[in-house]
């Protein structure tokens, strides 16, 4: 196998991983939302220290799709 075909295939796997761990991130409750079960409501308790928008699965899935984009896209040009 070529070394354009390998950094294509590279490529691929590492933005499926990235793609699954933003999958992880869009369907995660945020902190500042909570659901009480009793009354089937949610509430929202936000202030600026207590609220993060995005985790280590979020920022993760972010860099390795950017990878696999750059290595996608040197796999073509070679």
């Amino acid at each position: 196998m070529d070394i354009a075909t390998q950094l294509s295939l590279a490529g691929s796997a590492i933005g499926v991983l990235g793609a699954m761990l933003l999958f992880v991130e869009f369907f995660q409750l945020p902190s500042y939302v909570r659901f009480d079960k009793d009354f089937e409501s949610y509430s929202v308790d936000i202030s600026p220290d207590d609220a993060t928008e995005y985790t280590a699965f979020g920022r993760t899935g972010a860099v390795l799709i950017g990878v696999a984009f750059a290595l996608q896209l040197t796999g073509t040009f070679l």
